[in-house]
């Protein structure tokens, strides 16, 4: 959390919307195939350059994909061509891909409001704002967090709601 009006997102919840090949597929940022990568290279543990249905799972899950088991099933059926129980990178790109580009942005914003209001009133309080800052590591005092709640309050009522916190992400040119 800076000081300016800047909100810090994730790459991930950028993709850029251009077709590439298989199954009309979009364009990855470079941050999303870098954190694919790094998925990847953390799950799968003896370096072959494959990763089996639990590995795939839970490096899914790790992009921030909740992915239950069917769907797993699914997905190493239809890249696990030769049944070796293994997909390779170069599949585990593909998947990823695909499932970043069908992330719905306003779903991804109100699963990050939801990770703000943790005390689910409906809205981002200054103590909501305090804790963040804290997780983040972030040293601010209430009246930087008190300034930054005013300044996208935009009905006057001392805390950001859903609205107003979709309203100051879609400013971000994440939507």
């Amino acid at each position: 959390m800076s000081r300016s009006n800047e909100v810090s997102v994730p790459p991930r919840f950028k993709p850029k919307k251009k077709p590439d090949g298989k199954h009309g597929r979009s364009e990855l940022t470079e941050e999303q195939r870098q954190e694919i990568k790094e998925a990847f290279d953390l799950f799968d543990t003896d370096k072959s350059g494959t990763i089996d249905y639990h590995e795939l799972k839970v490096a899914m899950r790790a992009l921030g994909f909740d992915v239950r088991k069917a769907e797993v099933l699914k997905l190493m059926k239809e890249y696990d061509r030769n049944e070796t129980g293994q997909i390779t990178y170069s599949d585990f790109v593909d998947i990823m891909t695909q499932k970043m580009a069908e992330r719905d942005p306003e779903e991804e914003i109100r699963k990050a409001f939801a990770l703000f209001d943790d005390d689910q009133t409906g809205a981002v309080t200054l103590k909501n704002l305090r804790r963040v800052a804290r997780e983040l590591g972030e040293v601010l005092d209430d009246n930087e967090l008190q300034a930054m709640i005013d300044e996208f309050d935009k009905n006057n009522d001392g805390v950001i709601d859903e609205q107003e916190f979709m309203s100051i992400m879609k400013q971000t040119s994440i939507y």
